[in-house]
This record gives C-alpha cells, sequence and structure tokens, in this order.
C-alpha cells in the first residue's frame, strides 16, 4: 500500500479510540498484511550519476538527519554528492554531559552535572535530564550522521532505563553508542557486551560458571550480530544454534558491572574455564578455555568467530539499508546492495563509514522509489519539526531559565513517547517494532491514537504553542514565511513551502486546498495587499496578527497532511 494513502485512510477512520499502555503497540487496521510486491528499484551500490540538485540533497538531509533546515539546504546544494555525504561522515566534538536542571538532586545542584554522583539517588529526575539533553543535541545537531547514528545503535543494542535503574549506567551507555557511532562495528559490539548497562539489562553480571544465564548470549547472535536464518529445527537456526547460545554464555561468564566505577570488570572464580565446542553453523570451532585472569580474553574469541561469518555483515547491512532506505529488501535489494555493501564492511575490517558511504552515495539510495517512502518516526517527526522550523528554546542564563531549558526539551521527548517512541526506552531488546516487525515495519507508528497525537503536536506548534515556566515554545510563521523567494505571493509561496516540507509532490487540487486555507474564499491579491502592509509596517500588531493567523492556519494544515508524515 503507498504510504500516502495508508496514512489518508488511518485519519479518516471513525472509531472510538481506546487509550493504550504505552509499551504496547496497535498496528492499523489498515497497515501492511504482508509485505508489498510492488516492483522496487534494480539499481545497485554504484555512485549516483544522475541529477545532483535541492531535490537530491533534501532526501539526503532528510534520511540522515532530523528535520530540514532551509538555510542549511541553500548551502550544503553547493557540495556536490560525495563531498556532502563525506561531510555528514564526519564526527563533530564530544558535548558537555547532562546537568541537574533544579535542585531536587541532593548531590547534584541545578546547573551541575550528576553523571559521577555518589549515589544513584534521583533516578527518574536524572533520566528525565538525559532525555532533554539528547533532544537539545539533535536539535543542535550540525550536517552530520551522529545524531541518526546514535539512535540507530540505541534501537539496535537496545536497553531500557527503567531496567538499568541508575542513571549514571545509562549516560554511560549512551556516550559509549554516541562515540562509536561511525566508528567500527566490531569494537563498538566488544564495547556494549562489556558495558555496564548491557551487563544489568540482560542479565550478564549474573552469569556465572555454575549459574548461566544465557540472555546475552542469545540476544548477541540473535539481534546484534549475525541474525537466525532459516530455521532448522526446534530452536536451532541457520546461522546459529541452541548450542551456540549455551557454549557463548559459558565465554561470558564471569563479568560484573562496578556502581562506584561503573567499570566492568571480569572475576575469574565466576568464569567456567573449560573448552566450549560451537555448533557445525561456526564450522565446530572450539575456544579454548582459559583460567584465571586470562578468561576475559575469551570474549575476543566469541567475537571473532561471530565476525568471521559472512551473515554477520549481511545482517547489520540489511539494518542500515531498513535505516536509510526502506523497509522491504527483495532480491534485487539483497543481490545489488546488501551483498556488496557487506563486502565493503567486511573488506574495511567491520568500519562503518565505508559502507554507510557507499549506500548514500549510491544510485539505488536517489532512485525515485526510495524518495518519501518511509513513515517519520515520532523522534523525526518532534524534533524534526522544532529543528526545521527554527523554534527558539530558553537559554539558560540562570536557574529558573535552565528548568525552562530543560522542561522544553523535554516536551518534545514526552510528545514522542506519547507518539510510542521513548528516548531510552525501546519497549523491548528487539528495539522499536517499526524497525523490525515484519510485516508491518514503520506502518507501526501509524494508528487511530498515535495519528490524533501527531496532528495535535504539530497544531499546537504551528498555533498557540507550548508555554510552561514563562516561555512559549512555537512556531514563527512569518519567519518561515520569510524564507520563500516572494512570501507576497501566495502561489509560490504554497509551493515553496510544500517542496521543502514534503518529500512528494503534491497535486494541483491539494494547492487549491491549502490556498483556500491560507485565503478562505478570497482571491490571491487580498494575500499579497496584506502581506504588503505589513512589509510596510511589521511593527503594527494589527497586521502582524492578520498574516500570523492566516500563516498559522496554512501551516497547521501542511503539517497535518499525510506527505508530511513522510520522509
Amino acid at each position: 500500500m503507498k504510504r500516502r494513502e495508508f496514512i489518508s485512510t488511518v485519519a479518516e477512520t471513525d472509531r472510538p479510540v481506546e487509550r493504550r499502555e504505552r509499551r504496547k503497540f496497535e498496528p492499523s487496521d489498515f497497515a501492511n498484511k504482508s509485505i508489498p510486491a510492488v516492483p522496487r528499484s534494480v539499481a545497485g551500490l554504484e555512485p549516483y550519476g544522475g541529477p545532483w540538485g535541492v531535490g537530491q540533497v533534501r532526501h539526503l538531509l532528510r534520511r540522515t538527519m532530523f528535520g530540514l533546515k532551509p538555510q542549511e539546504v541553500a548551502t550544503l546544494s553547493a557540495l556536490s554528492v560525495g563531498d556532502l555525504v563525506d561531510l555528514l561522515l564526519t564526527e563533530p566534538a564530544v558535548p558537555d554531559p547532562p546537568v541537574s536542571y533544579n535542585d531536587s538532586d541532593p548531590e547534584a545542584p541545578a546547573g551541575t552535572t550528576w553523571i559521577n554522583a555518589p549515589t544513584s539517588a534521583s533516578g527518574g529526575l536524572r533520566h528525565n535530564s538525559l532525555r532533554s539533553w539528547w533532544v537539545s543535541l539533535m536539535l543542535g545537531q550540525g550536517p552530520s550522521l551522529r545524531e541518526k547514528m546514535t539512535l540507530f545503535w540505541h534501537n539496535h543494542f537496545a536497553t531500557e532505563s527503567a531496567v538499568i535503574g541508575d542513571a549514571r549506567h545509562t549516560y554511560r551507555n549512551h556516550v559509549l553508542l554516541r562515540q562509536h557511532a561511525l566508528g567500527n562495528f566490531r569494537d563498538l559490539t566488544k564495547l556494549v557486551t562489556l558495558d555496564g548497562a548491557m551487563l544489568r539489562f540482560l542479565n550478564g553480571n549474573s552469569n556465572t560458571d555454575n549459574n548461566q544465564n544465557e540472555n546475552y548470549a542469545r540476544e548477541l547472535q540473535e539481534l546484534f550480530t549475525i541474525g537466525k536464518g532459516a530455521e532448522i529445527g526446534p530452536g536451532n537456526y541457520t546461522n546459529y544454534t541452541e548450542l551456540d547460545v549455551q557454549e557463548a554464555a559459558r565465554v561470558l561468564s564471569g563479568w560484573r558491572d562496578s556502581s562506584a566505577t561503573f567499570v566492568s570488570y571480569f572475576t575469574a572464580s565466576r568464569h567456567d574455564a573449560g573448552n566450549k565446542q560451537f555448533s557445525q553453523a561456526y564450522g565446530n570451532t572450539v575456544i579454548a578455555g582459559q583460567e584465571g585472569a586470562a578468561g576475559a580474553n575469551e570474549v575476543d574469541d566469541l567475537l571473532n568467530m561471530i565476525f568471521l561469518q559472512a551473515e554477520t555483515a549481511r545482517y547489520i547491512c540489511r539494518k542500515f539499508y531498513r535505516w536509510f532506505v526502506y523497509y522491504v529488501i527483495d532480491a534485487a535489494a539483497e543481490a545489488n546492495v546488501i551483498a556488496p555493501m557487506a563486502d565493503i564492511l567486511r573488506n574495511s575490517n567491520y568500519e562503518i563509514k565505508p559502507a554507510l558511504a557507499a549506500l548514500l552515495k549510491s544510485a539505488h539510495f536517489y532512485d525515485n522509489v526510495n524518495v518519501g517512502c518511509v513513515i517519520k518516526s515520532p523522534v523525526e517527526l518532534t524534533v524534526g519539526t522544532a529543528r526545521t522550523h527554527s523554534v527558539s528554546y530558553p537559554v539558560a542564563v540562570d536557574n529558573p531559565a535552565l528548568l525552562a531549558q530543560y522542561n522544553h526539551w523535554r516536551y518534545l521527548s514526552t510528545r514522542a513517547t506519547a507518539m510510542q517512541q521513548e528516548l531510552l526506552d525501546p519497549p523491548g531488546v528487539a528495539g522499536w517494532p517499526a524497525y523490525h516487525q515484519d510485516p508491518l515495519y514503520y506502518e507501526m507508528w501509524i494508528n487511530a491514537d498515535t495519528l490524533a497525537g501527531r496532528t495535535e503536536f504539530t497544531d499546537r506548534l504551528s498555533g498557540t504553542g507550548y508555554f510552561q515556566n514563562g516561555f512559549r515554545q512555537s512556531i514563527d510563521p512569518i519567519a518561515f514565511a520569510n524564507l520563500c523567494s516572494n512570501p507576497a505571493d501566495p502561489n509560490g509561496l504554497i509551493d515553496e513551502w510544500a517542496e521543502f516540507l514534503y518529500p512528494i509532490a503534491i497535486t494541483p487540487v491539494q494547492k487549491e486546498f491549502l490556498k483556500d486555507a491560507l485565503l478562505p474564499g478570497l482571491p490571491d491579491y487580498e494575500w499579497t495587499i496584506e502581506w504588503s502592509d505589513y512589509v510596510s509596517d511589521p511593527t503594527d500588531p494589527g497586521k502582524a496578527a492578520a498574516i500570523t493567523t492566516k500563516l498559522r492556519e496554512l501551516l497547521s494544515v501542511m503539517l497535518s497532511m499525510p506527505e508530511y508524515q513522510l520522509t
């Protein structure tokens, strides 16, 4: 089903909506019942050589960043596809840590960071601080993939702050993903394997020689590296078997986390030092058991075995593809994109940048069939809307302003949570269902409940805004109109806004509908006169209010259209 038609159909349903617990994902009745069989692109990973202009730049930035700033597009359009992708793959400086935004945390006064506080008190406040801080980094991002990739890895190596409990561990897990977001996949996997937050989340810290816990050993193979492949027997798959889960758990026994140093450590007396025999899926590999402190080295042997498998590279490349391109991977995409991309990843020793560079510079990525086919996640919608329209936020010059700043960042986080994407708390170890649930995928984001929440959010931001702590968070429609080449022309204004806000073209009938939202039943010249009157005296509150009201109405309608839900 086409994304535009799917979203329109959901919007038109008029049935009672049952309020749902946030962790339960309820698909729309109109979502996929099977993977669409529509013929897709035969283009591959060969470098893109087609037209290169504003449209292609917008497509690239929509997929690699949160929101699309008009000024940013204008500047970056001067770069070639290769130079722009290379720029996006550069890594910004490491940001300062989050801080307490009021005095409710006894160990971290407002304005000071809590990441090294002596105890784990005030966990809820600190996790909210962390969410707000993360939103601020998304809002303030420059031209880089790092923010989009940090969220990718948070979804891939999913953990839940509610289970971890200690925000100091959650923060360090986030920093680990952030710092290695564009680094080496194998190195990142080892760091996550031994990370305190992950040891807590999947019970690795309770995995001992006498009491093995297989949770992480299973997810390491099923979700984080090689994937299951076809089932060949009860609990046994093409890529690994139950024996491999059991033996991997033995390898991983003995690791613990410290709440004092936040550094994981190995306890030899808790480790199974015997030899580990793996199945035919891994070529009957034997990992030799090691005594004492040397037992910690077995983790490297395990990861070396997994990363030698060709399917490990293909598995993560499919996840990259679904994150940046589309959820359907047909035979042509598998052969022309996934296979060569996986070869690049393996040949570069699992460095992430070369594989992503090839994908984002490819003919396949810019094929028209792959433009506007992805439904925005709640975070993309909330943060992207605010960033696109350059919504302003309080500047923290004192404690009241700091409280306002963090609360207004948190507003975007809470709106995304209401739409079923809570930062720091994916609904399970597999991440958000929209990135893995066959055959629904992105359509999981849209149902009668969440679509209403999306519209409510964009209506509020384009209207009176969100007011708290003496500050109003809202879109300035006049500033957005002034970015157009000729704001006095209602047709040009609508065309330019539509080209910027939507990844796919709208119809002449839709344009007339939008003009009626701006000028209900009035001729075009009425807008030209009103705009000119405002420009002649912008300090006149009546003239400013007249055009602001009309622009807000137009923007509200445009942000509620199905096309705006796409990227």
